[in-house]
């Protein structure tokens, strides 16, 4: 047998094909019986739904497509993870790409997205061009932002406020005696590095004769971490910062790896603390102090404020921000 179709169906369990397209789109019409009949010859022909078909007719498919920065760091992992499990109530899949920074291979997955006809868009922008993406919303597709504050622009979002997360940082390092303080991030052209830098600087403010020295890198990676550690070990004694605020956790694992490969001791030489609060962050050689986003409440929130978009695309969008918090483990203890 070829492919098997709708009227095959219909045609094995002696009904008509508006019976079969019911059991499979609206069961609640069909008597108990009819459902289980159908649903046998579904099983007995191998039948398999035409989805593509189904998404033309109805202009839109069930699926999210949710595109994050860094698929590799866990904390989009666990927004990801979120997502889906919210989205599943909603008889909804989630497609998961990654940027990687790259607004090019964001264009891309937002071209893909497009073709697809998904049922809306869940997106961590590479930058504050957001012209595709306002495309996408102009034909009807409902935009969420993911840690990014949306206020300004016509798109709901979700975020965590990363301004009050650096200051949060270098206050609990200058509150354990650090005086010369470094900000290890990058790149300087995303929305998170700057805003958490900012709250850094306007912390340093309030502690007189605390200094601090900005070390970017080209990606937020352990590798660019572990580099950066290697730069500050090679330094002599009074040239080195006595504490480190890591962009996120990903750079402050690669920095502690770089400290502690040269013999420096973290907390006793160099304070440590990142951001995000990963799982690896607890079970590092030395327990990484960070400042906790919740990355659940944000995939969750996300799929929320998408459904009501899509019910109520007129609806003035809501902007839902978190407050960080701080989570001090061994590397900053004194």
């Amino acid at each position: 047998m070829g492919v098997v179709g709708i009227r095959d169906v219909a045609a094995e369990a002696s009904v008509s094909v508006g019976t079969v397209s019911n059991v499979l789109n609206a069961p609640e019409r069909v008597a108990p019986a009819t459902v289980a009949r159908v649903h046998a010859a579904i099983e007995r022909l191998g039948f398999v739904r035409n989805d593509a078909a189904r998404q033309l007719r109805a202009g839109r498919s069930r699926c999210v497509g949710l595109l994050v920065l860094d698929v590799g760091n866990p904390f989009f992992t666990d927004v990801a993870r979120a997502a889906e499990r919210r989205a599943a109530g909603h008889d909804l899949v989630v497609l998961l790409g990654t940027s990687d920074d790259d607004a090019q291979r964001e264009r891309a997955y937002l071209d893909t997205f497009d073709e697809q006809r998904v049922f809306g868009l869940l997106i961590s922008p590479v930058s504050d061009d957001l012209e595709r993406v306002r495309a996408l919303h102009g034909r009807g597709v409902p935009v969420v932002l993911v840690d990014r504050d949306g206020t300004g622009t016509p798109f709901p979002s979700v975020a965590v406020d990363d301004v009050a997360g650096g200051a949060l940082a270098v206050r609990h390092l200058c509150e354990q005696g650090r005086r010369r303080l470094a900000y290890v991030g990058g790149p300087s052209g995303l929305r998170q590095i700057t805003d958490r830098l900012a709250g850094a600087r306007a912390a340093v403010e309030e502690f007189p004769g605390v200094t601090l020295e900005v070390m970017p890198t080209d990606e937020p990676s352990v590798l660019a971490g572990r580099a950066a550690g290697e730069r500050l070990s090679a330094r002599i004694p009074g040239r080195r910062p006595d504490a480190v605020f890591c962009a996120n956790d990903l750079l402050a694992i690669g920095l502690l790896q770089g400290l502690t490969s040269a013999g420096l001791r973290v907390p006793d030489d160099v304070a440590l603390i990142g951001y995000d609060d990963i799982d690896f962050a607890r079970s590092a050689g030395v327990p990484l102090s960070s400042i906790r986003q919740p990355s659940g409440d944000i995939g969750t929130t996300a799929i929320e404020l998408l459904i009501a978009a899509a019910d109520a695309p007129a609806a003035v969008p809501r902007h839902v921000v978190f407050l960080p918090e701080l989570v001090a483990r061994a590397s900053t203890a004194t």
